[in-house]
């Protein structure tokens, strides 16, 4: 007889996609009561002629599909394009502080922003006040601190790069490199670590490289929640019975079976294709213990194919010609015992030999990996391993392989590449001086977690957010929170209330701008912004939708006028003229970076045009002109293991959610509902606690040497993952988590590796 499961915990059999996919997108359009809206809404989604979806950033083919949308980009999409707001009658009825009582997915459910509001700390309310009122405060507060470093500028990757372009105009006129950013948080590993190894920080290969790849692989990602689209992709290589070789900790429904909803067949059989040949669960931080792992596999085959008269497994001619340090890899990886890879990985010797054999075998290999790759202590050293496993077999530049970091938000990549980036480049710097005729400094400015110790320390004054939700996304909300309430200013340009707007500094603005979806509309007429995808395809985006009110602004507007309010005519710059007709943003990112020479008409073609990656070409942008192997010694990726009764927790997203916005409490594909208040481990591992699945138990973060990072009252729910790990929902499980732990060479948060202990519920 079956045991009964927790409250809201139900096992869920169906492959991801199907009729259940089709199902939720016709229930987020009834609860943003826009049924009929959102259908033709939907259509133009990722469409030439439409709008970007402001998910996630998997590329398009071509552009030019007729239904080119996923269930959780649905959901991104009514999310914005909601009937319901909050307008000054919502705000005259809330206090912050009953706001501060709601949960995260009610406050960005009361729906879209529709007025400039600043925090009037008397009555305990957000006010509307004049958007001339508002530009002269933010101006005030940033002209009188001592010294621009004491201001912090964040971005979200939701952000155009015309928005993001101005935007590191602006802060670098006024005088800082402080731009915390979203990709601080997420693939900074790549950006700093692929460069070293390949001369670029971004992915090698295009979408069509998956019709000509031989194998895939994937490190630690979940593309049926995070980036949906990408399971046509996956979809269609499993049906040409290509490998997808998986390494992830959790069995995640969509890599396991997938029925495509754009598949009539499937759809009327209700059958559903298998995604993965072979599904490998590594213990949480086991992710550089397998690489190796997989190198050492390769080199072995190597040696006994010569050693039998054969010619190798290795591509030696690209290693001789194209890289440098091949023998010091092999030196580490040789001297690196199976013993070891097993003991950290979770898997056994012939789990990995198997993987490295169908590597080996296949001419053309692709790898994709998420997060569950770059949020690690040691996460740039897990994508350094990733691209010296893909040089092995001269995987990088050429079709149908190479490299593939699958980023999160839209244009997260495309802020990098017009330049939010706290580290400004000769050619950045350059650009803006020949442009603009001003220098900006080059001194490193301040990441992420930076921006927040300097809030904390009291050194930060002023913090403006483009976007995003800073403070819920960071980990250490406890020392977060505290940062961000000692602040003088903060203001935050966004569609939506959320939690970071709350915490309220001596004086607080939130300013209503316009979401992807709505129609752009200057003095010279309806506008069209420009995003970046993980390939970097760039292409035009056009919103259509009339704005929920009558006082929204566009992003780029919003920043020109806070630049026009603080900078006054400092350096001369056309502030009104760009904001007038946005093909002159682009015209001045096409003088600062060439990589997009004939940005105005190159955009305007269906489907865009792709951006220089130099190492797709076999082009290395490295001091000695070579892909470089680099070395990282030892197996672990996080802290040292061996502390008592630890568990390695990673953080997880629900199927309900995109990033730190939950649309709902359901994570069907894992069987929870109505609840996000669990964590799942293994059977075994709550056995040896003296605990059992459904129990009530308190979560403790053992990096920080105090009871800061506690988090109690959580349901523990027998899973599937293996001995030694633990998986609980992100931005809940950051409340363990210290901000000092951290990837010392990216500024990435550990979030997928942070040593805990649980135990029952003591309070």
């Amino acid at each position: 007889m079956n045991k009964p499961r927790p409250k809201g915990i139900a096992r869920y059999d169906h492959p991801a996609g199907g009729w259940d996919a089709l199902k939720a997108v016709a229930k987020t359009l009834a609860h943003q009561q826009i049924v009929a809206q959102g259908s033709r809404t939907l259509l133009k989604a990722n469409q030439p002629e439409g709008f970007d979806c402001p998910g996630c950033a998997w590329p398009d083919p071509k552009h030019t599909s007729s239904f080119e949308f996923c269930e959780n980009g649905a959901k991104a999409i009514t999310w914005e394009t909601t009937a319901k707001r909050t307008d000054a009658s919502f705000f005259a009825q809330h206090t912050v502080s009953e706001l501060w009582t709601w949960t995260d997915h009610q406050l960005e459910d009361a729906g879209r922003l529709t007025l400039p509001l600043r925090y009037d700390p008397a009555s305990d309310r957000f006010e509307p006040i004049d958007w001339n009122a508002a530009f002269e405060l933010i101006a005030s507060g940033l002209n009188k601190l001592g010294s621009p470093d004491q201001a912090e500028f964040y971005t979200s990757g939701r952000a155009s790069n015309e928005a993001a372009f101005l935007y590191q105009l602006f802060v670098r006129a006024y005088g800082t490199n402080n731009f915390p950013d979203c990709s601080n948080m997420c693939h900074e590993a790549t950006s700093v670590g692929l460069p070293k190894s390949i001369g670029v920080g971004k992915g090698t290969v295009t979408l069509e490289d998956f019709d000509h790849a031989d194998a895939i692989f994937s490190f630690g990602h979940n593309p049926g929640t995070n980036h949906p689209r990408m399971m046509t992709t996956l979809h269609d290589a499993a049906r040409r019975n290509v490998p997808i070789i998986v390494f992830n900790p959790l069995k995640e429904r969509a890599l396991e079976r997938f029925a495509a909803p754009q598949d009539p067949i499937e759809m009327v059989t209700m059958s559903s294709t298998p995604i993965a040949s072979a599904y490998h669960q590594i213990r949480v931080g086991g992710d550089l213990a397998a690489l190796k792992g997989l190198m050492k596999a390769v080199l072995e085959l190597d040696t006994a194919s010569l050693a039998g008269g054969g010619d190798g497994v290795l591509d030696r001619h690209f290693i001789d010609e194209h890289t440098s340090g091949f023998d010091g890899l092999r030196a580490d990886v040789e001297a690196t015992s199976w013993d070891e890879i097993v003991a950290v990985s979770g898997l056994t010797k012939e789990a990995i030999r198997s993987a490295a054999g169908i590597y080996a075998n296949a001419e053309r290999v692709i790898l994709c990996y998420g997060m569950g790759i770059t949020q690690h202590a040691r996460g740039t050293h897990n994508v350094q391993q990733i691209a010296n496993l893909l040089m092995l077999r001269g995987n990088i530049g050429r079709q149908g392989a190479g490299i593939a970091p699958i980023r999160g938000h839209s244009n997260v990549q495309g802020d990098r590449t017009v330049g939010i980036t706290e580290v400004p480049n000769k050619t950045l710097l350059d650009g803006m001086e020949r442009v603009f005729g001003f220098r900006p400094r080059s001194e490193k400015g301040h990441n992420a977690i930076e921006a927040v110790e300097a809030a904390i320390d009291g050194r930060a004054k002023a913090l403006i957010c483009l976007g995003g939700n800073l403070a819920v996304a960071m980990s250490d909300p406890q020392a977060t929170f505290a940062g961000m309430r000692k602040l003088d200013l903060s203001v935050h340009i966004a569609t939506k209330l959320n939690r970071s707007h709350l915490l309220t500094a001596k004086t607080t603005l939130v300013l209503p701008c316009l979401a992807r979806t709505d129609l752009d509309t200057q003095a010279s007429g309806p506008q069209s912004v420009t995003v970046e995808d993980s390939m970097s395809m760039v292409h035009a985006s056009r919103g259509f939708l009339n704005p929920p009110g009558e006082l929204l602004r566009s992003e780029p507007a919003i920043i020109a006028r806070i630049a026009r309010a603080t900078l006054g005519d400092r350096h001369d710059i056309d502030w009104e003229g760009m904001i007038a007709n946005y093909d002159r943003i682009r015209d001045k990112i096409e003088e600062v970076f060439p990589d997009f020479s004939d940005f105005n008409k190159r955009v305007r073609k269906p489907g865009g045009f792709r951006l220089d990656v130099a190492a797709s070409f076999r082009r290395w942008n490295t001091p000695d002109g070579k892909a470089n192997f680099l070395v990282s010694p030892g197996l672990s990726e996080d802290s040292p293991r061996g502390i008592q009764d630890a568990l390695m927790l990673t953080t997880i997203r629900s199927h309900d959610q995109y990033n730190t916005t939950v649309y709902g409490l359901d994570d069907r594909y894992r069987g929870v509902f109505g609840r996000r208040d669990v964590v799942f481990m293994n059977s075994e591992d709550l056995a040896g606690r003296g605990l059992k699945d459904g129990d009530r138990i308190d979560i403790k973060g053992l990096i920080g040497g105090d009871d800061q990072h506690l988090v109690r009252r959580f349901t523990a729910v027998a899973y599937d993952i293996p001995r030694g790990s633990i998986a609980g929902y992100y931005p809940e499980m950051n409340a363990v988590m210290s901000l000092h732990h951290y990837d010392r060479l990216s500024g990435t948060p550990s979030y997928k590796g942070v040593p805990v202990r649980v135990a029952a519920t003591s309070a």
